[in-house]
């Protein structure tokens, strides 16, 4: 049986599935058919379930749950690893009234409406109304350029931003956690609805799997981990895996589940 399934190039995704998609694990009479893309790509066709599996933004998850069921395993979520809002000056310690206004009052870069770190930003500053959606790897170069006043940043750019000149103005992920107590729920994987759910069980099974199989083979990053990294250093790919590849990939667990049953009702209330 063959089935398509969606994730992002980023080395987390990558690390995870490599095991499975490249059969270095017993697929156990399962094939993929893999893209990978962006994920605020992944997100757009999650919402007119294009995909059997795919990753998606937790952003995103309560617009396409009654299509979709959501898998243990293969999925970002933690402590210390949301996004963070970034500006090209150094803005002096502000506080809160002051940041608030601040951000109001700029042009902000989104790294995709329907992504977690969109959810995040607008938990935080609910009332910014300039905001522009960009890929990504794109925002930083646009805040260095002026075309935007600050950006959300995600991914291996949280590692980069200081080496550009960048400041930092707000850890949204912290913001969160002081919020709510839970870890973090960036992104997990769905199962579209028309997928049998032994298939699905079977599926998740797999995943897990997989990234036990990178995890017994770690630091070791795989070419097929490397060829999708954008000109990334390895040492970067490291940090990158070691900040959002954790035992909620393996697992998201009881407190994974409350963290996304926490976004579902903040979601909801709105």
């Amino acid at each position: 049986m063959k089935l398509s399934l969606g994730f992002s190039p980023c080395p987390n995704d990558t690390f995870i599935f490599d095991a499975l998609v490249n059969q270095k694990i017993d697929t156990e009479g399962l094939e993929f058919d893999v893209v990978l893309e962006d994920v605020q790509t992944l997100n757009e066709w999650a919402l007119k379930g294009k995909l059997d599996i795919s990753k998606i933004s937790y952003g995103v998850y309560p617009l396409v749950m009654d299509q979709h069921s959501l898998l243990k395993s293969g999925g970002a979520l933690g402590k210390g690893v949301g996004p963070l809002l970034i500006t090209k000056h150094e803005v002096p310690s502000t506080n809160v009234e002051e940041l608030q206004q601040f951000v109001n009052n700029s042009s902000i870069a989104i790294p995709g409406v329907n992504t977690t770190a969109h959810f995040l930003f607008s938990q935080a500053f609910p009332a910014a109304k300039k905001k522009k959606y960009m890929v990504f790897h794109e925002i930083e170069d646009a805040v260095i350029n002026g075309k935007v006043d600050c950006g959300v940043i995600i991914h291996e750019n949280r590692f980069t931003y200081q080496q550009k000149g960048l400041y930092k103005l707000i850890d949204l992920g912290a913001y969160w956690e002081q919020s709510t107590g839970y870890p973090i729920p960036l992104g997990g994987i769905v199962a579209h609805k028309r997928i049998d759910a032994d298939i699905c069980t079977k599926v998740d099974r797999l995943i897990r799997k997989s990234l036990e199989f990178a995890f017994a083979n770690y630091p070791l990053v795989t070419e097929y981990v490397k060829q999708h990294s954008q000109e990334m250093s390895e040492e970067v790919m490291r940090m990158h895996i070691d900040l959002y590849v954790n035992n909620y990939s393996l697992d998201l667990g009881t407190d994974g589940m409350q963290a996304v049953n926490k976004l579902l009702n903040i979601s909801q209330n709105h």
